[in-house]
């Protein structure tokens, strides 16, 4: 009760947090400014809990991936989806060494970039074991990144005259969060709504091998390789509402409890950033993530133009 009294702004924006009028980014933003102003119970294990509910909403998240259509689409695009992830993660390796930018801030970046960008981010963070500092720069990257490319690639896209297909496909490769996706690519027309949605559905599934991978990767640091058992569940979710259909208003009651879910992590992230720790992180992150992502928008559209 001392804690719900003497931190009441804390609270009333964590209940907040689970209303949908709340987006990702505003939860993240606010929990930075809860914790600037010193608003945050110090009591509390906010890391801890804040890692036990991104595995749990990963988990959920599953339960809204339908198995047929990922598929599908997958096999029509798995040429451009394997070599822009690829491409995306292995760049996103050496540069990130070579500009002596934090190893696990620059991996989350580049895992946002190639896949989904938060949801690939919260996945992929308890993988490599990476603290709240790395996960909230790495989110505030991607979302900035990702309300630029809300206006910006409906622009380019009529400057360029790209067709609905074209357009759908660049838009699901090289926008990181699938909000932002459909976003630019409804503003752009029906047809290529329908096909960033699709591809942007089928990226989703690469989380579950990518955040295998980043394990390994990153086992011989921590010294033992922690297999992320929330991957397993999230495929079984992915299973199990395939083969059981009849369930789906279930499912997406909680496929929508998830998403919220999530939006209470980032303010619960949030909540573990202050100002000092953006200082030391610096600009690389920001510089990183533009670089990252100007590459992989631009070689990605060169090659659906040229084919």
């Amino acid at each position: 009760m001392s804690t719900l009294r003497s931190y009441p702004f804390f609270w009333f924006a964590a209940l907040l947090c689970l209303s949908p009028w709340i987006s990702s980014p505003i939860a993240l933003v606010t929990g930075f400014v809860l914790s600037s102003f010193g608003m945050v119970p110090t009591q509390l294990p906010i890391a801890k809990i804040t890692k036990k509910l991104l595995a749990y909403s990963i988990i959920g998240l599953g339960f809204g991936i339908h198995l047929d259509q990922a598929l599908q689409a997958t096999s029509n695009g798995l040429g451009i989806i394997v070599a822009t992830i690829a491409g995306t993660l292995i760049i996103g390796w050496f540069v990130t060494k070579r500009i002596g930018l934090e190893q696990k801030t620059g991996y989350l970046i580049a895992s946002g970039t190639a896949i989904c960008g938060g949801s690939a981010i919260a996945a992929v963070a308890p993988a490599i074991d990476a603290d709240d500092q790395s996960i909230g720069v790495a989110l505030a990257t991607v979302f900035v990144l990702n309300s630029v490319a809300l206006f910006v690639f409906p622009v380019i896209g009529h400057a360029l005259a790209l067709d609905q297909i074209t357009f759908g496909t660049w838009a699901a490769i090289a926008i990181h969060d699938t909000s932002s996706v459909v976003g630019a690519a409804s503003a752009y027309g029906e047809e290529a709504l329908t096909t960033a949605t699709t591809l942007k559905l089928a990226r989703a599934l690469w989380i579950v091998p990518v955040a295998f991978v980043s394990a390994l990767l990153f086992s011989h640091k921590q010294k033992n390789i922690t297999i992320p058992y929330f991957i397993v569940f999230y495929c079984v979710a992915i299973l199990v509402s395939d083969y059981l259909p009849e369930f789906e208003t279930v499912y997406q009651g909680v496929f929508s409890a998830s998403k919220q879910m999530l939006v209470v992590c980032l303010f619960l992230i949030g909540c573990n950033i202050s100002i000092e720790k953006l200082k030391q992180a610096g600009s690389k992150p920001m510089l990183f993530g533009v670089g990252l992502w100007a590459v992989i928008s631009t070689t990605s559209l060169a090659w659906l133009m040229l084919t």
